[in-house]
């Protein structure tokens, strides 16, 4: 089912209640939304959890330190600070939207996470981590409270980002100077701004005779998501699905998109780059637009 006006698409799955108290880990706030106003080739499985999500994973420093015996590269090398990666993928599971972060080997249970989650509404149905080679992947599948199913809604989309971002912040502070929000809401300030205008591309190619497929990747900013997708409604193109990649101050999102049933020929191609380029790169955007 295609998304229009404000939805991705719909699926379906009944889920079980959270073992969690609500008051067992209190999250904190969120301040990045305050900005916002809405309308594996070698892993090795270090564990899995479900609903009870004891303490198989859980690290004495911390619910969002890790406590690691083995060297690591932050420990030979004070300054290293590993890229951190948030991932939202609404394209590889018709019944939940997989949110799939990292940051080096620096992630430990994320209690604190699932709770900031929690709050928006949602369900954490299951989570795996998984190792490959120095980076730990903490992927969790994600469904609405009140209905069971996937998220659809893209604001809704851009708050749990935002969340496990500001989560990232407030418990791995280093990871600022990596983010675009550590701009505003980190210890330190990433030292390089990217360039808009060099960083910003946008492709659009043929994914069979009924869809085609959009990539995007520019400077990460709050509300990013949204403006998207709100780009793309407004010249009447459906979006069927997405993954939704931050890393850094990068983004990185695709999405599978159609007109009426049908692949975009090379003119309406072109409509849509040439309006994403010119709103993604535009010098200003008014915040009111969050």
């Amino acid at each position: 089912m295609a998304f229009t006006n404000s939805s991705l698409f719909a699926s379906h799955l009944t889920l079980h209640r959270s073992k969690l108290s609500d008051s067992e880990f209190a999250p904190p706030p969120c301040e990045a939304l305050k900005l916002l106003h809405f309308p594996p080739s070698s892993a090795i499985h270090a564990c899995t959890f479900s609903r009870n999500l004891n303490v198989a994973c859980a690290s004495t420093n911390g619910v969002n330190a890790v406590g690691s015996s083995s060297p690591r590269k932050s420990d030979q090398d004070a300054d290293y600070i590993p890229m951190p990666v948030v991932m939202i993928d609404q394209d590889s599971d018709s019944d939940a939207t997989i949110v799939q972060l990292s940051f080096g080997d620096r992630l430990g249970a994320l209690i604190d996470t699932i709770n900031a989650l929690k709050d928006l509404g949602l369900d954490v149905a299951k989570g795996t981590v998984t190792t490959e080679g120095p980076v730990k992947q903490t992927k969790f599948h994600i469904t609405r409270l009140d209905t069971g199913r996937k998220v659809e809604d893209p604001d809704m989309l851009e708050r749990i980002r935002l969340t496990i971002i500001n989560n990232l912040l407030k418990y791995h502070p280093e990871s600022s100077q990596l983010l675009a929000m550590g701009e505003a809401f980190g210890i330190k300030a990433p030292e390089k701004k990217l360039d808009v205008d060099i960083a910003t591309h946008i492709h659009v190619k043929q994914d069979g005779p009924k869809r085609s497929l959009l990539y995007i990747e520019t400077a990460d900013r709050p509300g990013l998501l949204v403006e998207i997708i709100k780009i793309i409604a407004d010249i009447n193109i459906d979006v069927e699905s997405a993954e939704i990649d931050t890393e850094g101050l990068v983004a990185k999102d695709k999405f599978h998109v159609s007109y009426r049933g049908a692949a975009l020929n090379s003119s309406l191609s072109q409509v849509l780059v040439n309006c994403l380029r010119y709103y993604i790169r535009r010098p200003e955007t008014d915040i009111d637009s969050y």
